[in-house]
């Protein structure tokens, strides 16, 4: 680790315990530390660089704006890149997707867009709960940390956390149980003491939860029971939109139209702090400046999300390249955990190899994949689960040589776990991949 980073640099952080190294430079699929060595990245800044690392088709217009004196910091006045991101962003998202939404910057990082998102459907519903589900996680700034699974995140804000009716997601309680009987259970029970919440917030695919998918069915049941008890439903697409499961949206294929949508991460396609709340007109109730921020007019992310949009998603080239480097890593992780007796589960490129109670596995891997030159971290309510988050413009050998050292340190992994604990539990002859293409999806 290095020594001014250990001396002057708080102990809350965490990344660079995980990778201690001091990074030089940065390019497409690639970080480089101070030594020259190249470390394949399939942790993408968590999520926040889908396009890779200086992109040149973003960094480009990004260098010629500055250099032309364009406006940094605005706040929410309009500006002529304010203008041009919003006109783009309806006419090759929204439009395209015959999808009607208000668009709210509510400041620059994904836990402001969850609060801003929160905020509202408490005003436009008049009530104060809202419904989140087990191994979420929202943000961590307290309202979203209220939303959030994670007892260790939430423990941190040092005061109690309320507003918020836990539920079990989608395959919580087991695949043969579908959660949602219980929630409908609760919210028609007028004496269960769970009272129908202002909106239920999901994620379509649980990153940091381990990598856990919602199917199509079960997200479209959660939407009609949301419209029968007059609820909001907010889908979380910070970490997993942007063209991560392949189309823009998450939610696209599964069938549901959200009345209200996170995003922030790779919004920008930069690494630049960005987020926007969306939702459909008629919850457009804000009195002016009643939800504000300092920095929601970061401009220079405002040039390279537009370049992003105009560069990637003109057509559907990305998302059927997704859709190959998917099949790709489902294959390849899919015989990794058929010798190693795990599971895989993912869509698009978010995957994870679950260890179960070999929870200690995913670790070490994750540390033998930094020493071979790979990043890749873990996640789980016991970081059980190692997570890959490779860019979506990662090149298919790119992504071969990732799976390769995968291949090789979760051997590695496992067999240490062997040597410390000769009698295993026999391997189960089938091992559950969940595919990366949603099935019985229906067009909103």
């Amino acid at each position: 680790m290095n020594r001014t980073i250990e001396t002057l640099e708080s102990e809350v952080r965490s990344y660079s315990r995980s990778f201690p190294k001091v990074f030089a430079r940065a390019e497409g699929s690639e970080l480089f530390d101070r030594q020259g060595r190249a470390y394949l990245d399939f942790f993408a800044g968590a999520g926040a660089l889908n396009y890779g690392h200086n992109n040149r088709h973003l960094q480009a217009p990004l260098l010629e704006y500055i250099e032309a004196g364009g406006v940094t910091h605005s706040l929410d006045m309009a500006t002529e890149a304010k203008c041009s991101f919003l006109e783009r962003f309806a006419a090759l998202v929204l439009e395209p997707r015959g999808l009607d939404y208000k668009l709210m910057f509510p400041g620059p990082t994904g836990t402001n867009s969850v609060e801003a998102a929160l905020k509202l459907a408490r005003k436009v519903t008049g009530r104060t709960n809202v419904a989140s589900f087990t191994r979420g996680f929202h943000g961590m700034t307290l309202g979203s940390l209220a939303t959030t699974g994670n007892a260790g995140k939430r423990h941190g804000a040092g005061m109690a956390l309320g507003g918020v009716d836990r539920m079990p997601f989608d395959g919580y309680l087991g695949d043969d149980v579908d959660t949602l009987d219980y929630v409908e259970r609760l919210l028609d029970d007028p004496s269960s003491g769970v009272d129908a919440p202002a909106a239920f917030i999901v994620e379509t695919v649980q990153g940091e939860g381990g990598v856990n998918l919602a199917s199509p069915a079960w997200l479209q049941r959660l939407a009609d029971l949301a419209r029968r008890h007059a609820a909001l439903l907010i889908i979380d697409d910070v970490q997993v939109g942007c063209g991560r499961t392949g189309p823009f949206f998450s939610f696209e294929a599964l069938g549901v139209e959200p009345d209200i949508v996170c995003l922030s991460k790779s919004l920008s396609g930069y690494g630049l702090p960005f987020a926007l709340t969306l939702f459909r007109p008629q919850l457009d109730v804000w009195n002016p400046g009643e939800h504000n921020g300092t920095f929601r007019g970061n401009n220079l992310a405002f040039v390279t999300a537009t370049a992003a949009l105009e560069r990637y998603w003109r057509d559907d080239a990305l998302t059927r390249a997704v859709d190959r480097k998917a099949e790709l890593v489902r294959q390849r992780l899919g015989a990794i955990a058929e010798r190693f007796d795990a599971d895989v589960r993912g869509r698009g490129l978010i995957w994870g190899v679950d260890f179960g109670s070999r929870a200690a596995v995913a670790g070490v891997a994750s540390r033998e994949a930094f020493g071979r030159g790979l990043l890749i971290e873990t996640s789980g309510a016991h970081d059980e689960v190692l997570k890959l988050l490779p860019p979506l413009t990662i090149t298919e050998a790119e992504l071969e040589r990732g799976l390769d050292i995968i291949g090789e340190v979760v051997a590695l992994a496992v067999n240490r776990g062997d040597e410390r604990k000769p009698e295993r539990k026999p391997s189960r002859e089938r091992r559950r991949v969940e595919s990366s293409k949603p099935e019985a999806a229906v067009q909103p």
